[in-house]
């Protein structure tokens, strides 16, 4: 006679089993719905990353920021690209001021000579205009091969297959910016100054933060519904509106900023995993995937072919639309129903919860009590994985001057999951012994706090509602099938409810680590907490915890649960062990250091300077003791702190400052100045006492505000990139008849000149910061 007993544990065994291969499938499809295509050759009218990557290569060459001959020569070579492929480019070349708050760490307000590259692929009758917009300068400290050369690179092979094809509706304007690395000022120079900017129209801005991943769209202007369809025909779209939500509140800026505070609406892309060449000397082409290239190219090519054959004019939205990636589309709803689909999964919830009570499968207490504990996994995980992360740095202190994430960060990544599973397991074990709910009234919990996060975020952050509200919805209604039927039926339903969680959230976890790097792991935890939620039925199946059991055997039971927990913690050190042992710092891969050096000019006097967080090994023979203030000296930081040390003087002549002319009327004054840095630079400053009041300023020939908050000795000032040889034209308009006191500065490259300088040693490198390796020379003068 065949045991009952045994027959229903083989029957919950292959159930489990089932259920985990349907999970297993689910998983990777929600990866595969995330993934860069492969880098292949479309043919002469497609998009060839291969094709792009050869002008990644002769635009990457070496660093080349705004004003320097290098950019001079970048442009030069756009010009000509273009030209040959039969098109009138047109170089904007004009003073600008900043289009974000990229200088406001500069103390003042930003300005750049830029030099726009700018022509127009005309269309046949066209009804608006598509603006394909990439900034062509690198920061100071790297030659920028994917940030932004891969953008621009797009744009010439978008550029080829364009005019290679049928000619289009509308016009595409291909805008290649200048200066967006120091304050966007080539963006904001062509929406402010350029006619073709007149009318507005629709924006594609291509980016990078990193060197691989899939390009993600992850910026919109308001109203986006209209062009979130038209994006989600594009070959792979990857992108989620919780992105969009996250980016709003970011201070982060591209040239996108400028175009959508100008009133044009648009999509603004980005690769951002392997982010720790962002900046650095080492964004070299080399460090490219041209899988991710190919990404780039392919969704904008097919984007603005698409804007290229509509009637612009009725492209028109009033809500943001709510959207996700799935396995081979982007899944989209109206704003408007973002509510009403909080709601509906909120009233799922409780009515899978009335019907497991009224099914006698638990109590109103038992319900409470699982809402209460759930909580414990909700706010552990996320602590534990920021502790996971702070371990890592004590082990390997080179991490905490990485901007944003280590090299190899994925095993570290890896690592998080696992402890966060290892909390999951542990809490529900635990969550069994003390009695106080069951494995229904976990269930019930753990898709009620997705609902109630899915309204926070429904009032809050609109576009990120769905990671609660969808998973809660579907684990809610497949809870109450699987209470409704039975056998194979009940299992089928906890499947698919478990399957439509992993492709909901999985992939926005998937893209949130390399957002927001392991520095912010907790975030990462949190939403793999959501997802472990999302599953409990599953982990019912798969847990070794019967319920019912009562005494010994319970407390057997419990120890057998015990074992997920400890194979997920042995897991989590594992990873972290293997993590520590590929990522090593070496001459390509190395540790990030940073370093300038300031002459004050007035008494002759130099100091090293440094803002790592903790003084690594090299950095420790320049400076010492702890960050302060420095704008007492060098106003241009503002109230950054920083480490000194002292260092020798060099011979360096410091930026002249000379009187022109004075006006006095009343008890103002208008001065006309020049500022005339002696030595080839990147950028000067120049800023006034805090005591005088600036009440106009013209700087280049631009009006700027001066309504600028003093901070310390020093009020009104401004940073101008690329400054001419003859010196900056200002003119200001102070409200005082006495003295006014400037301090004036300028920055260079060329720190590896200065004496007591001593090479870096392979495996040491520069952190891609805009003050790294900056040599500063600062005067004051009182005219």
């Amino acid at each position: 006679m065949t045991d009952p007993a045994l027959v229903t544990g083989v029957r919950r065994a292959i159930a489990a089993l089932a259920t985990v291969a349907v999970l297993a499938l689910a998983g990777v499809a929600a990866i595969w719905s995330v993934r860069p295509p492969a880098a292949h050759d479309a043919g002469p009218t497609g998009f060839s990353a291969r094709r792009a990557f050869q002008q990644v290569e002769a635009i990457a060459t070496r660093p080349h920021p705004v004003g320097s001959a290098a950019q001079g020569e970048v442009h030069d070579h756009l010009v000509s690209v273009l030209r040959g492929l039969g098109l009138s480019p047109e170089v904007q070349d004009t003073v600008s001021v900043e289009g974000g708050a990229l200088s406001s760490s500069a103390g003042g307000i930003g300005l750049a000579h830029v030099r726009n590259v700018v022509t127009v692929v005309p269309g046949t009758a066209s009804t608006g205009r598509i603006f394909l917009v990439a900034h062509t300068d690198s920061v100071q400290t790297g030659p920028g091969a994917n940030d932004d050369a891969a953008g621009v690179s797009s744009i010439l092979e978008i550029a080829r297959a364009l005019t290679s094809g049928p000619r289009l509706r509308n016009d595409v304007v291909l805008v290649l910016t200048d200066g967006e690395e120091a304050c966007l000022c080539g963006a904001k120079a062509f929406v402010d100054q350029n006619p073709l900017a007149k009318d507005g129209g629709i924006v594609v801005n291509l980016e990078a933060r990193g060197s691989s991943g899939p390009a993600i769209m992850f910026e919109t202007a308001t109203d986006n519904r209209a062009l979130i369809d038209v994006y989600a025909h594009a070959p792979h779209p990857v992108g989620t509106s919780f992105a969009v939500e996250i980016y709003r509140l970011l201070p982060n800026d591209t040239d996108f900023t400028a175009f959508r505070e100008a009133g044009f609406t648009g999509l603004n892309s980005a690769y951002i995993d392997g982010a720790a060449v962002y900046h650095a000397p080492t964004d070299l082409p080399s460090s490219m995937d041209l899988d991710s290239l190919q990404h780039h190219g392919d969704n904008a090519l097919a984007v603005t072919r698409d804007l290229g054959g509509r009637d612009l004019s009725t492209l028109k939205s009033s809500d943001d639309a709510t959207y996700f990636p799935a396995p081979g589309l982007l899944v989209r709803y109206p704003g408007e129903l973002v509510g009403p689909l909080a709601g509906l999964a909120l009233i799922a919830v409780i009515a899978f919860g009335w019907l497991a009570r009224r099914r006698g499968l638990t109590t109103g207490r038992k319900l409470a009590g699982g809402f209460a504990i759930t909580l414990v996994p909700i706010v552990v995980a996320p602590v534990l994985a920021q502790v996971f992360w702070l371990v890592l740095k004590l082990i390997r202190p080179e991490y905490g001057a990485m901007p944003i994430d280590p090299y190899r960060p994925q095993w570290y990544r890896l690592g998080v999951l696992a402890l966060t599973a290892a909390v999951l397991f542990a809490w529900y074990a635990w969550s069994h012994r003390i009695r106080r709910a069951g494995p229904v009234a976990l269930a019930v919990a753990g898709l009620g706090w997705l609902a109630v996060l899915g309204i926070a975020l429904a009032t809050a952050m609109p576009g990120g509602s769905y990671l609660g509200a969808v998973p809660a919805l579907t684990g809610a209604v497949a809870g109450i099938v699987a209470l409704l039927t039975r056998g194979w039926w009940s299992a089928l339903a906890i499947a698919a409810g478990g399957a439509v969680a992993v492709i909901v959230l999985l992939p926005t976890v998937i893209m949130l680590f390399p957002a927001l790097g392991m520095p912010m792991a907790g975030v990462g935890a949190f939403l793999a907490v959501l997802l472990g939620l999302a599953l409990l039925p599953v982990i019912e199946l798969l847990h070794p915890i019967a319920a019912g059991q009562r005494g010994l055997a319970a407390l057997s039971a419990v120890r057998r649960g015990a074992v997920p927990a400890l194979a997920a913690l042995l897991a989590t050190v594992v990873c972290a062990a293997v993590g520590l042992s590929v990522d090593r710092f070496d001459a390509a891969h190395p540790s990030l250091t940073h370093l300038m050096y300031a002459l004050d000019a007035d008494n002759n006097t130099a100091q090293w300077l440094s803002k790592e967080p903790k003084v690594q090994h090299w950095t420790s023979q320049y400076v010492s003791g702890n960050p302060r203030q420095v704008n007492a000296t060098l106003p241009a930081f503002g109230p950054e702190e920083m480490r000194t040390g002292t260092a020798q003087p060099a011979d360096l002549p410091a930026p002249k400052l000379t009187l022109e002319s004075d006006t006095r009327s009343g008890d103002s004054r208008v001065l006309k100045l020049r500022l005339q840095p002696q030595r080839p630079v990147r950028f000067a400053t120049l800023h006034v006492a805090a005591g005088v009041t600036v009440t106009a300023a013209t700087i280049g020939g631009r009006e700027v505000s001066p309504t600028v908050k003093p901070d310390g000795p020093w009020g009104f000032g401004f940073v101008f990139h690329g400054p001419p040889a003859d010196g900056i034209e200002v003119t200001l308009t102070v409200k005082t008849t006495g003295p006014v006191k400037f301090r004036a500065m300028d920055g260079s490259d060329g720190l590896t000149t200065l004496p007591g300088f001593h090479p870096r040693p392979a495996g040491v490198g520069i952190l891609g910061s805009h003050s790294s390796e900056l040599l500063a020379v600062a005067k004051t003068y009182t005219l």
